[in-house]
């Protein structure tokens, strides 16, 4: 149990983020580097940090976690902050905030060197539902905050959600909201009538869905891209591209290293899935090489500038 002042301190440590983020949408950064402002100097897990629009550092490499249910979800989150994740991304739909807590239980790390997301699913849009949802998810993760709360997909009442979103950030129980699945004119809409402007908008982005328009927009607005599948969900024969094979020989990186160094030097944040701890490993391993810009161009050949995953239309 905590003591009163320990119960303080970690109130006070979400209401500064609220309080950066209620103004960020008055106050907009300057002299950002990409999105954000990339922090040069890597923590202690050797993952740089971006700075969002209100203020608050993320880690530019978090760990994915759709699929990951039951024992093997709370197993991979367990390892992947063993290994160096602090990032990690779960959502309502997944079905599995609870193996997600469990996981960050049993690694025993502190809870605010982590940064926790999840995200409102389509069926609790509005605003009264949408506060029973966060916390819900709340209840199900085992935690008393969030770092990042996200509307899921540009369905149902997205006005009310933000309206609700909104609310618990100023009253310090997220510290940053933010959407996915937004096109360009679903967050101008957002923005028309948000006066907190999201700080991330989570999208499908990988070499062959650069997302290249949508990229300059974000840009624009100051709202950092995430990508949920920078590795095409290993569709299109991503890890056999002899493209990248190509790039990664100079280097002896794998063609999932190339992909996550791509993203990280266009500045996007990545959230890579593996249940094996040896995969975990090698994608953090991304920091110690850099991508010529001549590769950087051979690599923007490859959009076929069209998703992966028509499912999801």
């Amino acid at each position: 149990m905590e003591n009163k002042n320990q119960t303080d301190e970690r109130l006070r440590f979400i209401r500064i983020g609220s309080t950066l983020a209620a103004s960020a949408i008055f106050f907009p950064l300057s002299g950002n580097k990409v999105f954000g402002a990339l922090n040069s100097n890597q923590n202690e897990n050797s993952i740089p940090t971006v700075k969002l629009n209100n203020g608050i550092p993320m880690p530019m490499l978090g760990f994915g976690t759709n699929t990951l249910t039951g024992d093997i979800g709370e197993r991979s989150v367990s390892e992947a902050i063993s290994v160096g994740y602090r990032l990690i991304d779960t959502a309502n739909i997944y079905g599995n905030e609870e193996s997600v807590g469990a996981g960050i239980k049993k690694s025993g790390i502190k809870r605010e060197e982590l940064f926790v997301t999840s995200k409102l699913w389509v069926d609790n849009s509005g605003y009264e539902k949408a506060k029973k949802a966060y916390q819900t998810s709340l209840n199900k993760l085992g935690l008393e905050y969030l770092d990042l709360y996200l509307i899921h997909r540009t369905r149902g009442d997205v006005k009310g959600s933000w309206k609700a979103m909104e609310e618990l950030y100023r009253e310090g129980k997220i510290r940053a909201i933010g959407v996915s699945n937004f096109d360009s004119d679903q967050l101008s809409g957002l923005m028309a009538y948000a006066e907190i402007k999201p700080v991330i908008n989570q999208i499908e982005t990988h070499v062959f869905f650069q997302q290249n328009k949508l990229y300059d927009v974000l840009k624009e607005y100051e709202v950092q891209m995430e990508s949920w599948s920078p590795f095409a969900a290993s569709r299109n024969g991503i890890f056999n591209n002899p493209i990248l094979a190509d790039i990664g020989k100079k280097s002896n990186k794998s063609n999932a290293q190339v992909c996550l160094r791509w993203h990280y030097q266009r500045g996007v944040v990545t959230i890579p899935r593996s249940s094996k701890k040896a995969h975990m490993i090698e994608n953090l391993d991304i920091f110690d090489f850099e991508l010529t810009k001549k590769d950087m161009q051979t690599i923007a050949k490859l959009d076929l500038n069209i998703t992966q995953f028509p499912e999801w239309e």
